[in-house]
C-alpha cells in the first residue's frame, strides 16, 4: 500500500486541555468537570515513548477509565485486560494499579486514542472522529521508528487508516487480520471491552494472540 505523506503532517499530536473542536464532546466535558471536578475531565495524551517501535490504538477514553485517570486504559475493565497482556509480551514493566501514580512504564509502545476525550455513551460521531483524526495522524507522524500498530476496534482501525491515506477496501478490519501500510505492519483486534469479552465477541486467549504475533514480528 501507498502511504499519503501529506496526510501525516500536522502541528500538534494532542488537542489543548479546553479543545472546543467537538462542541458535544466539550459541553459533555464541562458537565463532568462540574459533577466530577477531582476528575481528570481532559483529552488524554498519549501514553508512552514516542520512540517506541509498537503504537497501540484505542477508540476513546473511558468515563470512569482514562477521563477519570488522565492516562489511557487505566481505571477500566479495558486497561485491566490491555496492561496484563502487555506486562505478559514485554511492552511493559512494574505492576499495574489502576492510576497514574502506580510506577508502571511501557517498553518500546505507546498507547493513544482515535478520539481523544470522552464521547456520550462511549460512542463519538463519525464528525468528531474526523475532528481528532489530525491528532492521531500526528502522533504517527512523530513517532519516527514506530513499526507495528496495533488496532483496538474497527473505529480505531478506520481512522488510522484514513490517517495514513489508505483505503478502508484496501484493508478490511477483521479480527487477528495484518496488513502491511508501507513501513508499518497493522494488527487488527476487537477491542478489549467488558462488553466484547463478557459476550465471548473476544477471548482473553483471541487479545493474548495477537500480541503474541506483534512480539514475535518485532524481536
Amino acid at each position: 500500500m501507498t502511504i499519503s505523506t501529506s496526510s501525516l503532517v500536522t502541528a500538534a499530536t494532542a488537542p489543548d486541555r479546553n479543545c472546543q473542536l467537538c462542541p458535544r464532546l466539550a459541553d459533555f466535558r464541562a458537565q463532568t468537570r462540574t459533577r466530577e471536578p477531582g476528575w481528570f475531565n481532559a483529552p488524554v495524551e498519549s501514553f508512552g515513548d514516542a520512540n517506541a517501535r509498537l503504537l497501540i490504538v484505542g477508540l476513546a477514553p473511558g468515563m470512569q477509565g482514562a477521563n477519570r485517570t488522565g492516562r489511557p486504559f487505566t481505571g477500566d475493565y479495558a486497561g485491566d485486560l490491555l496492561y496484563a497482556t502487555l506486562l505478559e509480551y514485554g511492552f511493559a514493566s512494574g505492576v499495574y494499579q489502576a492510576r497514574p501514580d502506580d510506577g508502571m512504564k511501557l517498553v518500546d509502545c505507546r498507547i493513544s486514542n482515535a478520539v481523544r476525550c470522552v464521547p456520550p455513551q462511549n460512542k463519538p460521531l463519525p464528525v468528531e472522529i474526523n475532528t481528532c483524526r489530525q491528532f492521531l495522524a500526528a502522533t504517527i507522524a512523530a513517532m519516527e521508528r514506530v513499526r507495528a500498530i496495533v488496532l483496538l476496534g474497527r473505529i480505531a482501525h478506520e481512522s488510522t487508516l484514513r490517517a495514513l491515506g489508505i483505503r478502508l477496501a484496501a484493508a478490511p478490519f477483521k479480527h487477528g487480520a495484518m496488513h502491511i501500510a508501507g513501513p508499518y505492519k497493522l494488527y487488527d483486534s476487537y477491542h478489549c471491552s467488558r462488553y466484547n469479552t463478557n459476550t465471548g465477541v473476544l477471548t482473553t486467549d483471541m487479545f493474548r494472540n495477537v500480541f503474541a504475533t506483534v512480539r514475535k514480528d518485532l524481536g
